[in-house]
């Protein structure tokens, strides 16, 4: 059974007859996509640390004794963690734990603010159906997540913390976390642009050069290359863009609606990406349609233009440690809800064309945020 501890500052008394509901997260669930503070950041994306295991800790307070336990016997043990192998999340309810010094360690130790309660009640350790400051009990627990993000145990609060932590030193490898390596749902597919559609594209990209390529946060556009390092050239012929769309209705469409039953029918940014050996170019695990402006993507397809470069390869974290360079030419495609990454280049130039293609019910989503956004 979870442990249930009443009461935690600064909540209130919750009345005897308000209806506590919990939403129990058990073995084999998907564990919710969640972007909560951090103490190192805001609005981290938790979903990001999957490809390796994840501990979540629901002590929520650091103030009793068994709250403070848990998090030194993490600290403790700190070599558990170090987002290779295994990831630790402590969730906290308490806003006093920050003035006790609760912080993050980095690599691997990481400590989220719920103060919303947003985590716990997608968990099960609030009630879904309490207003914030009015719950009378919370249930603590421990989760361990696989790499795919699957729940793999729950853990009793009341068990000795070492005796979790000595489960998760006795995991095996991520990507064998069960005894084979899982394929990623991508599609690798050969000669979509022939040689000499390549050879343009790169002409393209270093005749005119590129400009420095950003990622969305909070709505703006910013720059963090420890996150992304990346420069694009955006392509403006009407008539160039007509052949690259051709391409794709051709050689591409008709195998994702082979397989994933959907029905190209918009093509999202004509660009050609540019990752440099000299910039140190990469990208940081990432999905390509979060909520917003991107929401209505639904396939991302990487087509190489040269393949004279090492690293800048298109791995998919939650699928294992598998990384994928394709032939010039080839096209990988995958899903834009997967997160995936691209190692970074070490030597040479990896030049790439990097659209999006979607459906008419990604449309009804991309001119339903448009509106939003000019409303706003």
């Amino acid at each position: 059974m979870a442990d249930v501890t009443p009461g935690l500052a600064p909540l209130v008394a919750q009345p005897a007859t308000e209806i506590r509901r919990f939403q129990p997260i058990t073995a084999g669930d998907i564990f919710p996509w969640i972007t909560q503070n951090v103490t190192s950041k805001d609005n981290f994306a938790l979903d990001t640390l999957a490809g390796r295991y994840q501990l979540y800790g629901f002590f929520l307070s650091t103030a009793d004794d068994a709250g403070g336990k848990a998090v030194e016997a993490v600290r403790r043990r700190r070599s558990l963690f170090n987002d290779l192998h295994c990831s630790f999340i402590g969730v906290t309810v308490d806003e006093q734990d920050l003035a006790r010094g609760l912080s993050d360690i980095l690599p691997g130790i990481r400590f989220a603010l719920d103060f919303d309660h947003k985590i716990c009640k997608l968990c099960g350790a609030a009630p879904v159906d309490s207003p914030l400051g009015s719950a009378s009990a919370f249930h603590r627990f421990w989760v361990l997540v696989d790499p795919s993000l699957h729940v793999l145990r729950v853990f009793p609060f009341s068990d000795d913390p070492d005796a979790v932590l000595d489960a998760v030193a006795a995991l095996p490898p991520p990507h064998l976390f069960g005894g084979l390596q899982r394929p990623a749902p991508i599609l690798l597919l050969p000669n979509v642009f022939e040689p000499d559609l390549c050879r343009r594209l790169i002409d393209l990209y270093e005749a005119q050069g590129g400009g420095e390529s950003g990622v969305q946060r909070n709505g703006k556009g910013v720059f963090d290359h420890a996150f992304k390092r990346r420069k694009d050239h955006v392509l403006e012929e009407s008539s160039l863009k007509q052949q690259l769309n051709g391409r794709i209705a051709r050689r591409v469409s008709p195998e994702i609606e082979k397989l994933f039953f959907m029905r190209v029918q918009f093509v999202e940014r004509h660009i050609v990406g540019c990752y440099s050996a000299a910039d140190g170019g990469h990208f940081a695990p990432h999905r390509d349609n979060r909520e917003g402006a991107s929401a209505h993507r639904r396939f991302a397809v990487s087509v190489n233009l040269n393949d004279d470069f090492t690293g800048g390869e298109v791995g998919f974290p939650e699928y294992g440690e598998q990384t994928y360079k394709a032939p010039a030419g080839w096209a990988l495609v995958f899903p834009c809800a997967i997160l995936h990454r691209v190692t970074p280049v070490t030597a040479g130039v990896r030049y790439a064309f990097l659209p999006f293609v979607y459906d008419e019910g990604g449309l009804k989503i991309r001119n339903a945020n448009l509106a939003k956004a000019a409303a706003a």
